[in-house]
């Protein structure tokens, strides 16, 4: 499955927005530094989509606009 995360930084909390079934919107505390920002989304993700954190992978990680591929269960 590949989704398109648009990515927000220095939000208040933490959250993912559901645009369609293959969009998202990510509200992200971390700052984008030393891939704590990604690590955060990689989190979110898991949780949301309830896979593994090793089964997603960010193709761009230094991209605001980001493709993710999430691995089958």
């Amino acid at each position: 499955m590949i989704l398109k995360i648009k990515v927000k930084l220095h939000s208040r909390k933490a959250a993912l927005e559901k645009v369609s079934d293959t969009e998202y919107i990510a509200h992200l505390k971390e700052p984008p530094e030393k891939g704590r920002a990604n690590l955060q989304l990689i989190k979110l993700l898991a949780k949301e989509l309830s896979v593994p954190q090793t089964k997603i992978k960010i193709k761009n990680p230094t991209s605001k606009e980001k493709i993710i591929e999430v691995l089958s269960k």
